[in-house]
């Protein structure tokens, strides 16, 4: 008996060692190889540069904006690169806004590892692009797909920190935060002391100061719903919900998810004269 706990609590030290040494692997899961835009049958879209305040140069896709509208920043998830987000981006495009199709560090043939702090740093440098582009603030979508809502929320609440809000937030199947996403799938284990990267979108939610929506499907199972309504529940009004009885984790758009975001974007350019 004495053997097999010594057994098992080594078992259990192990593993906790595991999860500590190798977390990021088990959050992020880029695509190295750089994502051919000249495959993608993508018009009027370029490849551009952004530079990071820790001196990382990001390769990035970008398309202009028609005259008077605004563009959408799109943070994508923790997989793959953005080669794979294509589609989710042509309807902003052929509605007429710009988009920033932002890549991360260690993504796409980017240099550099993720961290939560890495991606914040690449999310204020597609804002900082921008501005060099003339595009203000207050002309700016931030759009995030899972992982990437909580790099959007967080740009979201830095401006708002600073007095300035962005046109509008939207948020794709998101969650409430890594540490409880963790915590609820290695419930054993002692998650909230181990994690580095904590992307805790619930605790600045409610700062974001523009108007949120937050669309998800009843059928996911990667980032399950719940976790999309609590984070909606947290939200500061003005916010719109859209949970999709048909859709899984990567589908939102094959069941409305593109037209209800584009209706909502317009609304609230028609709020603000735009």
């Amino acid at each position: 008996m004495l053997i097999f706990l010594v057994v098992l609590v080594g078992g259990y030290v192990l593993i906790n060692v595991a999860l500590y040494t190798f977390q990021r692997r088990l959050i992020y899961f880029p695509d190295t190889a750089v994502a051919n835009l000249a495959a993608s049958g993508l018009e009027d879209v370029q490849e551009v540069t952004l530079r990071t305040s820790d001196g990382l140069d990001l390769l990035a896709w970008a398309g202009k904006p028609q005259a008077g509208m605004p563009s959408v920043v799109y943070f994508h998830g923790n997989a793959g690169h953005i080669g794979g987000r294509i589609d989710k981006i042509r309807p902003f495009l052929a509605a007429g806004y710009g988009v920033l199709l932002v890549e991360y560090r260690g993504f796409g043939g980017n240099k550099g590892r993720p961290t939560e702090t890495g991606l914040y740093a690449d999310g204020r440098a597609a804002v900082d692009f921008l501005n060099t582009q003339g595009i203000g603030v207050k002309d700016i979508v931030l759009y995030g797909e899972s992982l990437g809502t909580a790099v959007a929320v967080r740009m979201a609440t830095e401006f708002a920190d600073r007095g300035d809000s962005v046109l509008a937030l939207v948020l794709e199947a998101p969650f409430t935060s890594v540490v409880e996403v963790a915590a609820n799938r290695f419930a054993l284990f002692p998650i909230r002391r181990l994690l580095h990267d904590r992307f805790d979108s619930a605790a600045i939610i409610n700062r974001v100061g523009t108007a949120t929506m937050i669309f998800h499907g009843e059928k996911d199972t990667t980032m399950p719903i719940r976790y999309g309504r609590k984070l909606f529940d947290l939200a500061a009004d003005p916010k719109e919900s859209l949970w999709l009885a048909g859709a899984g984790h990567n589908d939102l758009f094959d069941h409305g998810g593109a037209r209800a975001v584009l209706d909502f974007m317009a609304r609230e350019r028609a709020k603000q004269g735009k």
